[in-house]
This record gives C-alpha cells, structure tokens and sequence, in this order.
C-alpha cells in the first residue's frame, strides 16, 4: 500500500510501516503546496502539523486515509475529505506527557529565568546575586483550563511539585475533580483570578478562540504566569 509521509518522522516507525507492506515515500522536507503534485499515486498519507487543503485531498485518486501523527484534525481539511470519502484519523494522547513536561520546563524557566541567565553566562557574566531571586513554585496555585489527557498529565505533576491545582473544563464535574485531586472552578473567570499561574489546554474552536482577552488578563495577579502549550 503506497505511503506517503509528509513530515518528520522517526526512522523506526518507517521501518514498522515498511515491515506491515507499505510501500514508504518519505518526503519530511515537503511544503503544504507541494502536496497537489505529489499525492496521485498514494493511498495513505502521513503528517504532523502539514496542512491538507482541499486542493491536496481532490487532486488524490487513490487516497483513502489521511493520518496525523498527534492529537486533533484541526490541520486537515476533514469536510472535503469526507465528501471524497477519505477517512481521517489522529493519535490523541499520544504526546500528552511530552506537553505536560514542557509545561513544567517553560514554567521552571520563567520562575528561574533560565534564558536570561543563559545568555548573561554565555557573554561571560556572572550575575549571581541577580539570577538566585526566584519566587518558586511551591505552594503556589497552578490553574489548569481544559483537563483532557495533557490537562490530566500536568496535573499529575503538579501535585509532585507541591501545587494547589483548581481546574476548569466543561466537562469537569465534582466527582472527577475529586478523583483528579483538583479543586474545581465554576468558570474560566475565576481560575484566571486565583491563580498564579495558569496553562491552558484546549482546542481551538470556534468558543475556545480568543478565550485569553484583555479583561481575562486583568483577573490575573500581577506577577501571574500565562503558558500556552495548546495547539492553535
């Protein structure tokens, strides 16, 4: 079965691919509008963040799915795919663990500021009385909007780092905070004003876009952290 991966792709996935039949063309440097000319002959085709545009899916005679190697579709153009009766799949969860480390590093980064202290030392200075002030994290109120897979795996962290976590999500009810260990909020509202630091895990939707705005900002306490790790 012809493949054609259009990203970046680990080669021992392609060789589990190749061993299962697939037939691999890999092509990790092409663009979204090289797409067109390359999918005719394929009947799967792989991406990461690539976009498939409606002008990739109708000019593919032989696709019959298209797959993104990580979480949501929202890279693909999926009505046209479904008009043409092409499938569409992803990998949720996949990375959950990865975004929720990343989490936790960018917020140790800000707290300590690693970046500013790394340029500092490679430009041979050394500011210790400077870059040791540090507020820390400890005790600290993390609030977690959105508590899907990723949601859940920073959760799971932060009560290792000795963080009180409160959390919002629609589908959030009191009997899955407790079980989670968070404190649930009533809205977005009042986890941007409890919180110190607050990281965000939703999809981009029509409702979830521009969720942080200006008077969202003006809840947080000064000094906050905002970290986005969301896709979109």
């Amino acid at each position: 079965m012809k493949t054609l991966i259009a990203d970046k792709f680990s080669e021992a996935h392609i060789a589990r691919l190749n061993h299962l039949g697939c037939e691999v063309a890999y092509k990790p440097g092409a663009k979204a509008e090289d797409l067109p000319g390359l999918i005719a002959p394929f009947k799967i085709l792989v991406v990461r963040g690539k976009q498939v545009t409606a002008e990739t899916l109708k000019a593919a005679g032989q696709l019959a799915l298209v797959l993104r190697a990580g979480a949501g579709v929202n890279t693909i153009d999926v009505k046209t795919a479904s008009a043409r009766g092409v499938f569409v799949s992803n990998c949720p969860g996949k990375n959950s663990i990865a975004v929720a480390e990343l989490v936790f590093a960018l917020l140790l980064a800000i707290d300590r500021r690693i970046p500013e202290n790394t340029v500092a030392l490679r430009a041979h200075q050394w500011n210790k009385k400077e870059f040791s002030k540090a507020d820390g994290v400890f005790g600290k109120t993390l609030g977690v909007i959105g508590t899907g897979r990723i949601g859940r795996e920073v959760i799971r962290r932060a009560q290792a780092f000795g963080l009180r976590t409160i959390a919002w999500s629609r589908s959030l009810t009191p009997e899955k905070a407790a079980d989670l260990g968070v404190e649930r909020c009533e809205s977005v509202d009042d986890v941007f004003r409890q919180a110190d630091i607050v990281t965000l895990h939703l999809a981009l939707k029509p409702d979830t876009r521009k969720l942080v705005n200006a008077a969202r900002l003006a809840l947080l306490k000064p000094n906050a952290i905002l970290i986005n790790t969301a896709r979109g």
